[in-house]
């Protein structure tokens, strides 16, 4: 048993013999040899090869990748929009507070909303992300369902592996994720400052008053 497995990319190794699965048998890189040992044998188990680079000129971004980089602004967008206004009662054993349900209004839903359909999109556009990587020769690009792990899990591991086949390309999703991070974290705290500064005045007036 000589023939080649054509387009076999195999290295060679101690290999189960295809013709008796008690003996392993020598493969040379190209074909079977007539060198065969007892099963009981160590063998060379199968080495992954690396993935092999694409042209310099193949496209590595497209417009999947950065919605997915993008969306979390999204609901950054909408927590701009909720301003709520805290209602102050009393309650019946005459202690004043915060009525909770007063944060409860639509700008509030549009912003609970918008982080579920966010992630859907996500993971939709993951999956868009990697077929269009396939089609420009990318083999074995990184998995969209750990998407639903989360985008940013994504972004990170699809970027590692376009680098490690376009050298020196492939990264800028990863900056840009963390500027939009960046960004939302600024916004969020600028945000929170703002509406503890407006419950502390409506608060304290209605205390006063």
């Amino acid at each position: 048993m000589t023939q080649a497995m054509p387009g076999s990319t195999t290295p060679p190794g101690w290999y189960p013999d295809p013709s008796d699965p008690r003996f392993v048998r020598w493969w040379d890189g190209t074909a079977w040899t007539a060198q065969q040992a007892p099963r009981t044998m160590q063998y060379q188990a199968p080495v992954p090869q690396p993935r092999p680079r694409i042209d310099e000129r193949t496209p590595v971004y497209n417009p999947f990748i950065w919605v997915i980089t993008l969306l979390p602004l999204v609901s950054v967008i909408f927590m701009l929009a909720w301003q709520p206004e805290f209602r102050i009662i009393t309650t019946r054993q005459g202690v004043t507070t915060v009525d909770p349900f007063s944060i409860y209004t639509p700008a509030y839903f549009l912003l609970l909303g918008s982080g579920f359909i966010s992630y859907g999109l996500s993971v939709f556009f993951a999956y868009l992300d990697r077929q269009r990587l396939l089609k420009s020769g990318v083999e074995r690009p990184f998995h969209w369902a750990w998407a639903f792990l989360n985008s940013v899990v994504y972004v990170i591991g699809r970027s590692i592996i376009v680098n490690k086949v376009a050298p020196k390309r492939g990264l800028w999703p990863i900056w840009v994720t963390i500027a939009v991070f960046v960004v939302s974290l600024v916004v969020a705290g600028i945000w929170t400052s703002n509406m503890m500064q407006s419950m502390y005045n409506q608060f304290g007036y209605s205390v006063t008053t």
